[in-house]
């Protein structure tokens, strides 16, 4: 026999992720890419959601037009990559190694785990992936003269849209 709750529970109200409060859509032509001093200086970054400069999810897209490499780095924070537009060309290990390079095209989704070393390469055109993850976002590269950080060239202009 069925009986009817008397005192159902209420739902329970959680406190809502920095910039998750409210209903929003982005659209591609709403993206503003910046360069990202950490970048090689044609490579772009987009913040969609959060800040990942604090700690908290975050989700942001990365540009890397054809030809530009990012050498052997690691972030501490684990993170899910997804292709956006493009092939996405990663490698595992802390030498650039073509030979360890692996294609991963639109809808392609990558998990990885914090701490790994790897590399990627804009090896036949121009890629854009989506990377969430809880901050901070951190990156340091295996050979520190790779990183663009420790380079004196002024970073380039924001481009909007794609």
């Amino acid at each position: 026999m069925h009986t009817r709750e008397t005192n159902p529970v209420p739902p329970q109200s959680r406190k809502h992720q920095p910039g998750e409060e409210q209903f929003r859509a982005i659209h591609p032509e709403d993206v503003i890419w910046k360069p990202f001093p950490a970048f090689p200086p044609a490579a772009r970054l987009a913040i969609l959601v959060g800040d990942p400069t604090k700690p908290g999810p975050y989700v942001i897209r990365v540009r890397l037009p054809t030809g530009t490499k990012m050498l052997p780095h690691k972030h501490p924070e684990d993170r899910i990559y997804t292709v956006i537009s493009g092939v996405f060309y990663i490698g595992l290990g802390e030498q650039f190694d073509e030979t360890k390079l692996t294609a991963h095209g639109a809808g392609s989704v990558l998990i990885l785990p914090g701490g790994q070393p790897h590399f990627h390469w804009a090896k036949s055109g121009e890629y854009i992936t989506q990377v969430s993850a809880i901050g901070p976002l951190g990156l340091a590269y295996i050979d520190p003269a790779s990183d663009p950080r420790n380079d004196s060239k002024a970073p380039a202009k924001s481009d909007r849209g794609s």
